[in-house]
């Protein structure tokens, strides 16, 4: 072993005299050199990687571009040194599972890693370092390595996070359109449709990507998945990899794999001890208390809540998403592309069917290529987080191919047939006598799928993307695509009503009653007022008809699981040849007020029988949403950063008799204040005016939520363009 010598001893040896400077120098030729302190360039990285909204203070950085760092030394770097560096991520990294990586400088490695010196001078050094477009996504350490001699040294130097890149052509994740990258990744104000086919409303909704320690929520989430905890090294080596990582996140945003979800779904019953998911208005206070009650599932979540938090973690994680609503959105558990609902001989719904049709449900859509698949299946990727079945064993679904799903290749990973029935499958309506016997009575192939949305890049307008999805109804191109898919599923077992078209299906299946009928409203169905129908029956043929109808009205979900009988009527109608007749029909607030839930959805049923012709039926349905009054948000004409700015909010009671414990619920950017407001009168309008100042330029959406005893979460929100000073 070698000892090294000190200043004195050289000196003595070398028989001269030096000054201190030069035996500082002679002594520095046997110093280790290392890093004193490291500028990871946090403005200039973050501007350049479009990083600098996060609110976390580590260098956050994304794929197949390149970062700069400064490092400080403790001397100048002597002739025969060389720097190195090294990446790691996951808990046993290993170059194997390209979770380390070894780069000299002025190389590229063969892992894709590089580092270049860039501009220095005495006492510290610039490093541009590359990573792959493949790169895993997380956080890594990174570490210096100075090789002297035969001596290597290692200094770790911190950890930084590197994130999927849409700016990068390289990137299985790059979109194109500077617009959409905007729009997909980095917009934090969302629209999301709901209602149903006919009366589609906008909800506001506030993703929060960049908000504090929202980042570190992400990873964290991604390292409790049961994918992590299987095998932890080879899950973090998948996670340069998109699809793999939406399908994990997608079994992460709900809780029903006791695997540490972000959230549990409820649709009916009691959530007076939990939080009603109307309540929601955004992802960070959903992350940030699933943080806080140390991983444990938030109550309560349903599809819109899924997926409003799933945008927001793959938006973080530099996934472009966006969410897509479908309306008339089937759930076919058998797999047999059929739909299949069932009601007692006077017209009430029977909640007995797995099977269900939903007003509308909300998934999300990722961009990014599928090599697994070939590129004809690149770009737009159904996600589901809403635990509707298993796949493989957990709750997720996805991604499955849009292109896929509209060519009926539903053979293809992940979901697609899932996904496929639920814009494509045929709809069918039963009714079932008192024996237990069944009849069919009605089957529709054009009602599932209808008016497929999502919100329109740049603006809160909606954009009908249906045909990404599905061929015209009734074309040759849907028919055939609809076989197709059924070959896909049943093969050589195909039977001839599986394959006939909707024109040919067996006749004893469903007999032409020669009568036709549908509900019209008179008037818009308003919240707190008696709901005016008519039921227009026709008939026609030219012979005289006798039909008997039996009309039944329930409260539902959105998910049109009924929930309580509000109404039931019976009356008997005589048609003369080709003649039409019509039935008024009131349901009144005192027969529907105490049964509606936050959805405020009714479903009325009209089974018109002809008489005299032995199983002939007709079975006419509306599902009607009662409108709130609308709550008024009324901006200045101008609104400037860091100015007082004063919002007048105008809100209602639009019931026939008072209500109080009023609450106003004011959100600005996961900012919320509750105020509480005085009772209102039957039929009463009242104001309030919110002032507050906007610390940052461009679109904010303020969201306000009104509830009282008597119902609760009225919404509306308005989206306020900030303008500079």
């Amino acid at each position: 072993m070698t000892k090294l010598l000190s200043p004195i001893s050289l000196f003595y040896l070398a028989g001269n005299e030096f000054s201190c400077c030069q035996l500082l120098n002679i002594f520095s030729s046997f110093t280790e050199l290392k890093p004193t302190h490291i500028s990871w360039q946090p403005s200039v990285n973050a501007s350049a990687h479009h990083t600098d909204k996060y609110a976390n203070t580590e260098l956050t950085v994304r794929r197949g571009q390149p970062f700069s760092i400064t490092l400080y030394f403790n001397r100048q770097k002597h002739p025969g040194e060389s720097l190195a560096f090294v990446t790691e991520i996951g808990p046993a990294p290993s170059e194997s599972h390209r979770t380390r990586a070894v780069f000299n400088l002025s190389e590229v490695g063969a892992s894709g890693w590089s580092a270049a010196q860039g501009p220095s001078e005495s006492g510290h050094m610039t490093f541009i370092i590359s990573s792959p477009a493949n790169a895993i996504i997380g956080r890594y350490n990174l570490i210096l390595q100075v090789n002297s001699g035969n001596k290597i040294f290692s200094r770790f130097l911190g950890q930084f996070v590197i994130l999927f890149n849409p700016w990068c052509p390289g990137d299985d994740v790059y979109i194109a359109n500077e617009n959409e990258r905007q729009e997909y990744v980095l917009n934090e104000n969302g629209i999301i449709f709901v209602g149903n086919a006919k009366y589609i409303e906008a909800r506001g909704w506030y993703y929060g990507q960049f908000q504090d320690k929202l980042l570190n929520t992400c990873l964290t989430m991604l390292d409790l998945s049961l994918y992590y905890r299987q095998d932890p090294a080879v899950d973090v080596s998948r996670r340069g990899d998109p699809k793999y990582v939406g399908r994990v996140i997608s079994s992460m945003i709900n809780g029903n794999d006791n695997d540490n979800g972000v959230l549990l779904g409820k649709w009916q019953g009691s959530f007076h001890s939990h939080e009603n998911p109307s309540r929601w208005d955004g992802s960070v206070v959903i992350l940030q208390k699933w943080c806080q009650d140390n991983y444990k599932p938030v109550q309560y979540g349903q599809c819109w809540v899924f997926a409003g938090v799933m945008c927001t973690v793959l938006r973080c994680l530099g996934i472009p998403t966006r969410l897509v609503s479908n309306f008339n959105s089937a759930h076919d558990v058998d797999r047999n592309l059929s739909i299949d609902k069932y009601y007692d001989s006077s017209g009430k719904s029977l909640n007995t069917s797995k099977d269900s049709t939903w007003d509308y449900h909300v998934w999300n859509e990722s961009w990014f290529i599928r090599p697994d698949l070939g590129t004809r299946y690149n770009g737009w990727q159904v996600l589901d987080a809403t635990p509707q079945e298993q796949s493989k064993g957990l709750f997720q679904c996805g991604p499955a191919s849009v292109v896929a799903i509209k060519e009926g290749d539903v053979d293809l990973d992940y979901d697609t047939l899932f996904v496929y029935t639920e814009v494509n499958a045929d709809c069918n309506r039963w009714i079932v006598y008192s024996d237990g016997t069944k009849k069919r009575v009605y089957c529709d192939t054009e009602i599932i799928g209808r008016f497929i949305s999502t919100k329109a890049v740049g603006s809160n307008s909606r954009v009908d993307i249906t045909y990404n999805y599905k061929y015209p109804e009734g074309s040759p191109e849907e028919r055939r695509v609809y076989k197709k898919a059924l070959a896909k599923i049943f093969g050589s077992r195909i039977t001839e009503g599986h394959t006939a078209s909707p024109h040919e299906r067996p006749s004893e299946a469903i007999r032409n009653p020669g009568i036709s009928g549908k509900f019209k409203l008179a008037e818009p169905p308003v919240f707190g007022k008696d709901i005016n129908l008519i039921l227009i029956l026709n008939n026609l043929s030219t012979d005289r008809k006798t039909v008997k109808v039996d009309i039944s009205a329930s409260s539902v979900l959105y998910t049109r699981r009924a929930v309580a009988e509000i109404l039931k009527a019976n009356t008997s109608v005589d048609l003369g040849p080709k003649q039409e007749k019509h039935i008024r029909l009131k349901i009144p607030y005192a027969y529907y007020g105490k049964y509606l839930t936050t959805d405020k959805r009714i479903q009325i049923t009209a089974l018109c029988e002809v008489m005299h012709v032995h199983g002939v039926k007709l079975l006419v349905e509306k599902t009607i949403i009662l409108e709130d009054t609308n709550i008024i948000i009324k901006i200045p004409r101008r609104v400037v950063v860091n100015r007082a700015a004063t919002i007048e909010i105008s809100y209602a009671n639009p019931l026939p008799e008072p209500v109080d414990r009023c609450v106003l619920l004011v959100t600005l950017m996961n900012q919320q204040v509750k105020i509480h407001l005085a009772r209102l009168a039957a039929r009463e309008r009242s104001r309030i005016y919110f002032e507050f100042t906007p610390r940052r330029i461009g679109p904010l959406q303020l969201q306000v939520d009104f509830s009282c005893n008597k119902f609760s979460h009225v919404k509306g929100f308005v989206t306020i363009v900030v303008a500079p000073a």
